[in-house]
């Protein structure tokens, strides 16, 4: 089997699909579906808008946010990142407008590193990961689930101990990073 396949590959065939759930961040659908063994079943999928995760990177150092996940019910370091609840939005004006809502920085250069899915086992959302250098502080613009958000920076070898170490432990940070470092390899 193909592992990067395409249209023809599809061992699932949609049956029958209805929106179970809807509000301002995400949908939720129920599916009826076929798999190629001939065996029927259900597969519930979120569908949210694609969002952006920031590698604000500047002299050895990266700024990092942490703040109160009510999913998990504890505090949380990871990158800036975060979505507009809008479709069609430009990857690099929601990666800039989310730097600046979240840290009040501002990039000089964003250098598109491409996209990961976050949880494509039961979500479908794009999320686009960006290094931004060149930073100057500006005002940051928090939203409301932002209002405990406290911004930290940390050398490039503290960040790697702390994803290592099980301080940082967001999946879309630590992809972003591998992301990073593969890109920076082949520089």
């Amino acid at each position: 089997m193909n592992p990067v396949s395409g249209e023809q590959d599809k061992s699932i065939t949609t049956l029958a699909s209805r929106e179970v759930y809807r509000n301002q961040w995400l949908r939720l659908r129920e599916d009826r579906i076929l798999r190629s063994n001939g065996k029927e079943g259900v597969y519930s999928v979120v569908d949210k808008d694609d969002c952006a995760i920031i590698l604000p990177i500047e002299d050895g150092r990266v700024w990092l946010v942490e703040q109160f996940r009510y999913t998990i019910q504890e505090r949380a370091l990871e990158l800036p990142q975060g979505g507009w609840e809008t479709d069609n939005v430009d990857p690099e004006e929601l990666a800039r407008g989310e730097l600046k809502e979240e840290t009040g920085l501002h990039a000089a250069e964003m250098t598109y590193l491409g996209f990961l899915w976050i949880a494509y086992g039961f979500s479908r959302q794009k999320q686009h990961v960006f290094l931004a250098t060149g930073l100057t502080m500006q005002q940051r613009e928090p939203d409301d689930e932002e209002h405990d958000l406290v911004i930290h920076t940390k050398t490039l070898e503290e960040f790697e101990q702390m994803m290592f170490d099980g301080t940082i432990r967001d999946a879309s940070t630590l992809a972003a990073w591998g992301l990073y470092v593969c890109w920076k390899n082949r520089e």
